[in-house]
């Protein structure tokens, strides 16, 4: 199953390669990529981790229900996880950080795992929230981006209306699983499987509450806007210049792109999108689209994975840690 996903990422990436690669003149490329003035990755890379900082205390304000871990010992923990996300498929590094938050904190995996689903349906919601803001001001964009929209809101409204029903009535939840696991839950499954609900149910604590749900909700709109303000410093390493709107857009749209599977460091699945929006809502030519996309792939992915690289092997960890950590989740005992 494991060689399956391997390929079907790879396969799925080559895909969006092809398709950013259509008419395209690579000298142009080429001569777009050397003249470009890269001093500006630098204050976009600053306000990037303004927002990987924001994502620590989101998750650090989630995890309360099972402990207050400080900023500073949870920060590491964030980088490693998304320096697995960029260097294996299938968003891996979610895995690997609930792993390393239970060596470092003693925090359950069934747990945090759900905080980290939480999060992933808040930053599906707020990139669509940024795309139906820009969609008006922006009309070339086709029709087929428009549906692509409503199917992923579709999906994220309704993962999160059945995350907050989970979470809105812990009694009546627990109810409805002891029914199901005593009608379809062998007998010596039983308990083990409780006891993981039950973390579970506390990594979903944080959505009981209007007031946590909206505290979730705004740190992950900072979240956003930073990635996209650092967009738009690398726009200006290049010569072209469209509106914050476009970017936002550009934003929203490539990143509910690479939730679909992917070679590592969403290769395809990041700059086809990427292009496309450049291209046709904000008017760029496809040569300098495709450098300016190229180069700030690489911003985004460079610099918070050399840091996470830095904190695996600063935290002792080793690359079977990451089968490891698999198997805990297989498993469930990893409380």
């Amino acid at each position: 199953m494991k060689r399956f996903h391997f390929w079907l990422g790879i396969l799925i990436s080559i895909i969006f390669l092809v398709w950013a690669m259509r008419e395209l003149n690579l000298d142009d490329v080429w001569y777009a990529l050397r003249t470009a003035r890269y001093i500006w990755i630098l204050p976009g890379v600053l306000v990037y981790f303004v927002g990987v900082w924001a994502r620590t205390w989101r998750w650090h304000y989630m995890l309360r229900p099972f402990k207050s871990v400080p900023l500073r010992r949870l920060f590491p923990v964030v980088c490693i996880g998304y320096m697995g996300n960029n260097i294996y498929p299938f968003r891996a590094g979610e895995v690997i950080r609930s792993y390393v938050l239970k060596r470092r904190e003693d925090i359950s995996m069934s747990g945090s795992l759900a905080t980290v689903l939480v999060e992933r349906i808040f930053d599906g919601l707020v990139m669509l929230m940024f795309v139906f803001i820009a969609l008006p001001f922006t009309s070339r964009v086709p029709d087929v981006y428009r549906t692509w929209v409503v199917g992923f809101s579709l999906a994220f409204g309704i993962a999160l209306g059945v995350f907050i029903a989970l979470a809105a009535h812990p009694p009546t939840t627990r109810r409805l699983y002891d029914w199901f696991a005593g009608h379809f839950v062998p007998g010596h499954f039983q308990v083990r499987l409780g006891d993981l609900f039950d973390r579970f149910m506390m990594g979903l604590a944080s959505l009981r509450s209007g007031r946590d749900v909206l505290m979730i909700f705004s740190t992950s709109v900072v979240v956003w806007l930073a990635e996209t303000v650092k967009y738009w410093f690398v726009m200006h390493a290049f010569d072209f210049e469209v509106s914050f709107l476009v970017l936002m857009l550009m934003n929203g749209i490539v990143n509910l792109f690479t939730s679909l599977p992917a070679a590592p460091g969403y290769v395809g699945t990041f700059d086809a999108p990427g292009i496309e929006i450049l291209d046709i809502a904000g008017g760029v030519n496809r040569q300098i689209a495709t450098a300016y996309t190229l180069v700030l792939h690489a911003a985004l992915w460079l610099p918070i994975t050399a840091l996470g690289f830095y904190y695996f092997y600063k935290e002792q960890l080793s690359w079977s840690d990451f089968e490891r950590a698999g198997k805990a989740v297989s498993d469930a005992t990893s409380s």
